[in-house]
């Protein structure tokens, strides 16, 4: 099996290489940047697992480099920033992140969260990778929902986790732990708002009534239900 690549983007040496020492000595392969010019262009060669992005570079906004990466990679998306504010961790899961560490922090503790990143991503047992439901047709290779009429639209990596977890059980009941452990989150409230943010927008891109939706209906107390009817090919 290849060993998982971390890519880290942040613009302070000290920080690129604690985190990449703390994660070489765990077992994973890194490759560090301290542009975002010089990340997307390794991109081009590279496929990471997972890719730590700091939002504060020197030549781009973090956010943009996150909201490119949820779009055209499939890669998990872990934002490592000082921006402590409620407001900008909304942003960043909003734009596609899967996680989202402040600074300063133990490089430990990213370790075990680029852990349970990838462990979310070895929890889905569906191979297929095109599912189709009440006029949608969703594919997972190229991030995109097609509708009946034939426009597309894309959907963010941590999105697709959504959804695909959503697919693989319909009309059954997911709960919030259930999602936490099929996910590889950490149980609390930065997770529940993550979740909360994730199906928010996936209903928005099925065009569901957010006061009446008729696919992922929420069971308050409980979790989530997709009533779909649901065929994988």
């Amino acid at each position: 099996m290849t060993t998982p690549l971390v890519t880290i983007l942040d613009d302070e040496p000290a920080i690129r290489t604690m985190l990449a020492d703390a994660l070489e000595d765990a077992g994973f392969r890194t490759m560090c940047f301290g542009r975002a010019r010089e990340f997307e262009a390794a991109l081009q060669k590279h496929t990471p697992d997972v890719c730590l992005v700091d939002l504060s570079l020197p030549d781009t906004d973090g956010l943009t480099v996150v909201h490119r990466l949820a779009l055209e990679q499939g890669a998990s998306v872990i934002i490592i920033s000082g921006r402590a504010q409620v407001q900008d961790r909304v942003t960043g899961l909003e734009l596609g992140a899967d996680d989202y560490i402040i600074k300063p922090f133990d490089p430990l503790e990213v370790v075990a969260r680029v852990r349970a990143r990838l462990r979310g991503g070895k929890a889905v047992t569906q191979t297929s990778n095109t599912a189709k439901f009440n006029g949608w047709t969703a594919h997972f290779n190229a991030y995109t929902l097609i509708d009946d009429g034939g426009d597309a639209t894309p959907f963010s990596h941590a999105e697709g986790e959504v959804l695909r977890l959503f697919l693989d059980s319909p009309k059954r009941l997911i709960t919030r732990t259930q999602m936490q452990e099929s996910l590889g989150g950490a149980a609390s409230e930065s997770f529940d708002r993550a979740m909360d943010v994730r199906i928010s927008r996936l209903r928005t891109k099925l065009r569901e009534d957010p006061k009446n939706p008729q696919l992922i209906k929420t069971i308050y107390g409980a979790g989530y239900i997709f009533l779909g009817d649901v065929s994988w090919s």
